[in-house]
């Protein structure tokens, strides 16, 4: 295998990735959801509602039930992504980590990548 064809298929794993947020609530998840779509942040956004989260905050450990959203994005939106996320939570911390996707069916990350304009 030659050494150009290792770079292409490596940056390919790189240029999807999944934002893990939490939200209080289904209103505010679903308000996060309708706007990181329509800024063309992201190409899709799953609502995963009644996760239980056990968390420290200020000191102490802390639970709640919470929203997580799966947000499907390109690695090249992400930066403006996490921007606005945090313009739009409620939270003083909002929850926002980056899995990246490192295989996928070719179509579907055509898609994703068409859906967020991405190149």
């Amino acid at each position: 295998m030659c050494s150009g064809h290792a770079a292409t298929k490596d940056q390919m794993k790189r240029r999807f990735a999944i934002a893990l947020v939490t939200a209080p609530d289904l209103k505010t998840a679903r308000k996060l959801a309708e706007v990181v779509l329509k800024a063309r942040l992201a190409a899709c956004v799953n609502l995963v509602p009644k996760i239980e989260s056990h968390y420290w905050w200020e000191g102490r450990v802390e639970r709640g039930t919470e929203v997580l959203l799966l947000i499907k994005s390109s690695t090249a939106r992400l930066t403006a992504l996490e921007k606005c996320i945090l313009r739009v939570h409620p939270y003083d911390t909002p929850e926002f980590v980056v899995v990246q996707i490192s295989k996928g069916n070719k179509r579907y990350l055509k898609w994703l990548a068409a859906s967020v304009n991405s190149d």
